[in-house]
């Protein structure tokens, strides 16, 4: 795992590792000359945040003398050049060194000009105990099905589902027959519909939500709202599908409090479906022109008009810093049953 992987888990367990001391963040406003690091950053750079100032020239000169020109410098920062993801070695004031995964973000104005940045730090060190933390997570993860019915799931490119082994002891069938061909899991009478409409998006890499009656292995019958979501890297690879399933009470209402939260890959995934009809349609309720997008997503007006003319890459970081600033603004993007997305204003 390095930084990088950060961008697609869950808020539950980013908070957990930054609770752990692996991760932390931090940002840099150019404008108002304002640097902010998280609690977490502090741990992990060793120093005392009662008496340091967040500085991006001390979180490289923390660094070891021969990693420092891995990271850019305040000039090259200044001028619109990042580091993406490297990784480092880091020397705290204890004298302790550690190794780090640094993610960087380079936010511009409609003009181009360089605006902001932030960043992930990842404390790579002691790897085995990380992953130890990943194993309970996904554990954590794997349980809720058995309390809620509710479960987060990936689909490769090759269509094999990847669910948690506890959804065969909750329904019967063996957890490769339902990986295989989840279908198995919905009454007869409605697999057939079901099955047809879920495959057909596959090919033109749509999103999917429906509903569906299952069975359990006890004989009662639920009905669940499942999602899936294309998802594509940055380089405009498709990756597969982000998944969610949960449980539905009459009304469509989730059975469990509010709907279940959505990890970070699941809303990436969402974002990512977000067109330029779509942007279009959110400016308009907004009232603002295509500057004023550029403007409070930290973009160049060239790459909102890319955005908006869909010659933008599916996996961009665009798209996600556009949509993240007409969710500030109150716009929401919904995906609805019949494979629409609708564009509201709150």
């Amino acid at each position: 795992m390095n930084a990088a992987d950060l961008k697609s888990c869950s808020d539950v367990f980013l908070h957990i590792i930054e609770t752990h001391g692996f991760a932390g963040f931090w940002s840099w406003s150019f404008a108002s000359n304002q640097q902010h690091w998280s609690s977490g950053l502090f741990r992990i750079l060793g120093v005392d945040p009662s008496v340091t100032t967040a500085s991006y020239d001390l979180l490289v000169g923390l660094l070891h003398p021969d990693d420092r020109m891995r990271m850019a410098s305040t000039a090259e920062l200044l001028q619109g050049y990042v580091s993406p993801d490297v990784l480092v070695r880091l020397i705290r004031p204890s004298g302790e060194m550690r190794a780090l995964s640094v993610l960087s973000e380079l936010r511009v104005s409609p003009e181009g000009r360089p605006h902001s940045v932030s960043g992930i730090v990842l404390d790579v060190t002691d790897r085995e105990r990380l992953r130890r933390i990943q194993a309970t997570e996904k554990r954590r993860r794997q349980a809720l099905y058995l309390t809620s019915y509710t479960t987060t799931y990936a689909v490769g490119p090759d269509r094999i589902h990847d669910f948690p082994a506890e959804m065969a002891q909750v329904h019967g069938p063996s957890l490769h027959e339902i990986n295989v061909n989840p279908f198995v899991m919905i009454v007869p009478e409605e697999r057939a519909a079901f099955r047809e409409r879920a495959l057909g998006v596959h090919a033109p890499r749509a999103h999917f939500q429906g509903t569906s009656h299952e069975r359990l292995a006890d004989g009662e019958v639920w009905q669940f709202r499942i999602v899936g979501v294309p998802l594509w890297d940055e380089a405009g690879r498709y990756l597969g599908r982000a998944g969610l399933k949960y449980a539905i009470g009459p009304s469509g209402e989730p059975v469990h409090a509010a709907e279940p939260a959505r990890n970070n890959q699941i809303r990436r995934a969402l974002e990512q479906v977000v067109q330029g009809r779509h942007l279009r349609a959110a400016r308009g309720l907004l009232d603002w022109s295509m500057a004023t997008l550029a403007a409070a997503g930290g973009l160049s007006l060239s790459t909102v008009r890319r955005l908006e003319e869909d010659v933008e890459g599916q996996g961009s970081r665009s798209r996600h810093k556009a949509v993240a600033a007409l969710r500030r603004a109150g716009i929401r993007f919904v995906a609805m049953d019949d494979g629409t997305l609708a564009v509201a204003k709150v």
